[in-house]
């Protein structure tokens, strides 16, 4: 009896220990528990679309989660071209961010202009790369402040004080171009790579003169595209962090860039308060400003109420501040300039009646001596060439659209409201090629600002945005880029190799030749 007992007892389960079926039972209800989760989790992206995308254009569905992610991470414009036709308003939904491009014209115009609904937003990691109080992100009475203290720079009479530390650079580097072509053995090769140095060079120098040495300008060309390349639309959260990610480089060469302007913002107060020393670059023009509006305020302050009050009275910016400011203009100029400057130098050698013009309007503005230096009433007196950089500025625009957040549901139209969190952007393409206003918007023509009507179409002229955002430089741009290419046509000769590629457009921020600019250049006899 013992035995049986004993038998029986043995051959009942172990209560403390899961039989095999258990543990396949379980693991089974965890799967369904999993899958049920993960279906609801798709479902409820998948609603949360359609309730946002209500009428506008865009898939009627979304791509499980992800949405269109790997086209976000290597963009072609065609896609763009594809989008923007599609309607005035279009959506996409990349993981969790909502995204309304709006193509038309004035619902740009509306956009740029609705600083109570939106504000500028690149990336989450695009504050940690630009700075986390940079100008570019503020709003109401912050942004108006910079603003007051940024807009003297790009006057005429500010500009006047850049122009011969260009031309040094323009001769640097124009005979860079031409040893590079002598040393290629006159084959063409691609000059995207050079066209973004010269671009950085003049960035940094007009920016900070001679208080940034030269070996820093060619490190921050050479190594400012791995911040660009950092800015994807989408990336892994705090890949910032993540050792040798595209995140990570970039926000490592930005760190070193804004430690670099910092030293030169405090250098240039040094110099401006104990030397007296006329003003040479922006960071100079800056600080003499600061220091003309502190005084003022000391007279005020020590009862001499009939000191003259300076035309710009500007509040005392931080090394810091300054610095951020400074990088804030190169990241905006550095890709839209280097793109300009490719598409110039290649359509201007396949339109070699054009180049001719140029160069017969500038060798005229300086009397016939082509060595002259060209100053700010020479370049405003070029109104063809000018007209040739309003015109590759339009075929060719160096900035496309420019994204915002929502900072609040955004009533854009009477039938579509953009939901808080969403990023909405307006498209400068659209508006700059919109063949109502443009004939034969895909052609470059520069006759289209002379005889044409192109001038009067100042609210497709998008270049540089619109509204309390809008780009400050606005003025300075097309006159240094008259500048330069006047030089340019008086000292150099170049061709163009055309390519299967050479018409293709590659997106990297801005717009390039996907063969990066097939040139060779020779000094002119």
């Amino acid at each position: 009896m013992a035995a049986a007992m004993t038998n029986t007892s043995s051959a009942l389960p172990d209560l403390e220990t899961p039989t095999t079926w258990t543990i396949i039972v379980s693991r089974s209800r965890l799967e369904k528990y999993v899958i049920t989760f993960l279906l609801a989790v798709v479902l409820y992206d998948q609603v949360m679309y359609i309730k946002r995308k209500g009428s506008i254009a865009g898939p009627r569905f979304k791509i499980p989660l992800m949405g269109p992610f790997f086209q976000a991470i290597d963009p072609k414009f065609p896609a763009y071209l594809k989008q923007w036709a599609s309607g005035p308003l279009s959506c996409v939904s990349v993981f969790h961010k909502f995204v309304v491009l709006a193509s038309d014209r004035d619902l740009a115009h509306k956009v740029f202009k609705s600083p109570s609904y939106v504000e500028p937003c690149l990336l989450p990691i695009a504050k940690e790369i630009i700075g986390t109080n940079s100008w570019v992100f503020l709003q109401g009475k912050a942004h108006a402040e910079y603003k007051r203290g940024i807009t003297p720079l790009f006057t005429n009479k500010a500009i006047a004080t850049y122009l011969p530390v260009q031309e040094k650079v323009l001769s640097q580097y124009f005979a860079k171009f031409i040893s590079a072509s002598k040393t290629n053995s006159h084959k063409p090769m691609a000059f995207m790579p050079l066209f973004r140095e010269i671009n950085c060079a003049l960035s940094c120098r007009t920016f900070l003169g001679d208080y940034i040495s030269q070996d820093a300008v060619k490190r921050i060309a050479d190594d400012f595209y791995l911040i660009t390349a950092a800015l994807e639309l989408v990336n892994v959260p705090l890949s910032m962090y993540i050792p040798y990610t595209k995140q990570w480089h970039g926000k490592r060469v930005a760190d070193a860039v804004h430690n670099e302007f910092e030293r030169c913002a405090a250098a240039s107060k040094k110099n401006m308060a104990t030397t007296g020393a006329k003003p040479t670059c922006i960071v100079d023009q800056w600080v003499c400003h600061m220091i003309a509006s502190e005084k003022y305020r000391q007279q005020i302050a020590a009862g001499h109420t009939a000191a003259p009050k300076p035309i710009n009275l500007i509040r005392w910016f931080s090394d810091q501040e300054i610095g951020e400011t400074l990088f804030g203009f190169l990241f905006a100029s550095q890709d839209a300039g280097s793109s300009s400057m490719t598409w110039l130098f290649q359509v201007l050698a396949q339109r070699p009646d054009v180049l001719v013009k140029i160069r017969k309007e500038n060798l005229a503005a300086r009397d016939g001596d082509a060595t002259k230096a060209f100053d700010v009433a020479m370049v405003e007196s070029l109104t063809y060439t000018t007209a040739v950089i309003k015109e590759i500025l339009r075929h060719r625009p160096p900035v496309i659209f420019v994204p915002y957040l929502a900072i609040k549901d955004f009533p854009v139209t009477e039938t579509y409201t953009v939901p808080k969190g969403s990023m909405i952007i307006p498209s400068n393409y659209p508006a700059l090629h919109d063949p109502e206003s443009y004939k034969n918007p895909d052609e470059f023509d520069p006759d289209r600002w002379i005889s044409g009507d192109a001038e009067s179409k100042t609210k497709n002229w998008l270049v540089f945005g619109a509204g309390p955002h809008e780009c400050p430089a606005r003025k300075y741009v097309p006159l240094t880029m008259t500048a330069m290419i006047g030089k340019a046509s008086l000292e150099m000769d170049w061709s163009h190799h055309a390519t299967d590629r050479s018409e293709e457009i590659q997106v990297f921020a801005t717009l390039f030749p996907m063969d990066g600019g097939q040139l060779v250049f020779t000094k002119r006899p």
